[in-house]
């Protein structure tokens, strides 16, 4: 359950994302499917739907249909809106070789991912088939509808692979992905699902927009993601010193949820049919070790440090290889879409609502 905290944090997010400049009223009275509701980012995504009416953004309020795989988790999560009767909770695992049954949808916004390496090891087919096999059968169910326009699929940066380069990555820049190694679960069923959104757009003529975001962090990552912003925001919020488990000097490009739900609807309402888009804040790149002086720094009061210790990664956590992953994101900017929040205003937040 989201705290009181966590919620107030959240109720100012929306308000940013909603009151960017975007033509809301294509979403009006529509029907809207949202899959990984129950996640980090899909909340936010469900929490910005329902709002829109209230808000006054749109004439008809929508209906939100969210497939999960547990509905009495998700309600759990999305506590505050789970009764909403906008929003219908289904029972739906993505990993199944099967159709959905969604009834007449307009629009598709595919997040469900598992997208922190520790599940690569652990459960890479259940990291591949959401992201191959669900995008399969989301495109099959958006076909049967009466008046499709369109789906959503959240990629990742991690299509980029094994890069390297000084200028930001634009979207066609591409590196190689190993197809034998075991963390290329998630990259290559995202490359999958790109490619898959793209056939369906030219062979049934539905729109379909592909978004990648980088590092994307904000109140609702769960405490045992796994993934570096995550580990050193609990930290801090848990008055434990940060402890470097590499030399730091991998270097990412931060963006806050808000800025990066942004993103999605900017694509969404105003990008191009199977065209990418690159979602970041290309203005935070900032090393491991840069991060984490900056979270303590943060917080003075509490008097923490970072610690280095060089140690084996936890069982099933497979590093990335890729020492800096930067984006461009003029592509994304030439629909008026900018960042907003700062990391040091972004981890803030954050952790504020953790404590």
């Amino acid at each position: 359950m989201t705290s009181s905290a966590g919620l107030r944090v959240i109720e100012e997010d929306l308000r940013a994302v909603l009151n960017r400049e975007l033509p809301w009223q294509a979403l009006s009275g529509r029907r809207i499917v949202v899959t990984g509701a129950g996640g980090f980012l899909g909340g936010y995504l469900v929490r910005v739907l329902l709002a829109l009416h209230r808000a006054g953004k749109i004439d008809a309020p929508l209906q939100v249909v969210a497939p999960v795989r547990n509905v009495e988790r998700a309600k759990v999560r999305l506590s505050d809106c789970a009764h909403d009767p906008q929003l219908t909770l289904m029972r739906w695992d993505l990993n199944d070789i099967a159709v959905p049954e969604l009834g007449d949808v307009h629009y598709v916004i595919h997040n469900a991912s598992q997208a922190s390496p520790k599940y690569y090891g652990a459960d890479p087919m259940g990291t591949m088939l959401p992201n191959t096999v669900g995008t399969s059968a989301l495109l099959e169910a958006l076909r049967r509808s009466s008046d499709p326009k369109g789906l959503l699929f959240v990629s990742s940066s991690e299509i980029y692979g094994a890069v390297s380069s000084e200028q930001g990555l634009r979207e066609q820049d591409y590196g190689i992905v190993d197809p034998m190694g075991l963390r290329a679960c998630y990259a290559e069923s995202k490359r999958a699902g790109e490619a898959l959104c793209v056939a369906f757009h030219h062979q049934h003529g539905i729109p379909t927009w592909v978004v990648r975001p980088f590092h994307t962090y904000g109140p609702g990552l769960a405490a045992d993601d796994g993934r570096v912003f995550s580990d050193f925001a609990y930290n801090v919020a848990r008055n434990e010193h940060i402890v470097m488990n590499s030399d730091g000097t991998a270097r990412r490009a931060f963006c806050y949820a808000s800025d990066a739900v942004a993103g999605f609807f900017t694509v969404l309402l105003r990008g191009d049919a199977a065209q990418a888009y690159n979602v970041a804040n290309e203005a935070a790149e900032l090393s491991v070790m840069e991060f984490a002086e900056m979270l303590v720094g943060l917080f003075p009061e509490k008097a923490l440090k970072v610690e280095r210790r060089v140690v084996v990664d936890p069982a099933g956590y497979l590093r990335s290889t890729v020492n800096r992953i930067v984006p461009d994101t003029t592509r994304l900017q030439a629909l008026g879409w900018r960042a907003e929040v700062t990391p040091a205003q972004g981890f803030k937040r954050m952790i504020e609502t953790l404590e």
